[in-house]
């Protein structure tokens, strides 16, 4: 059981935490084929990071 300050650390922490959201859509072929790639990836947050940060490199 947390105590009242780890509660509290843990709902900072949250709170600081970013997120983003991608939508993918049925009547889209290429949305479909892009869902399914990316769920078949064994971690997508790492995958669509290296992505981003190899993007970035490029642009360098």
């Amino acid at each position: 059981m947390q105590t009242e300050a780890q509660r509290r650390a843990t709902n900072n922490y949250r709170k600081k935490v970013k997120q983003l959201t991608i939508r993918f859509y049925p009547n889209s072929d290429a949305d479909e084929e892009m869902y399914t790639w990316l769920k078949s990836q064994d971690n997508t947050t790492d995958y669509i990071k290296n992505l981003i940060s190899a993007d970035m490199q490029n642009r360098r």
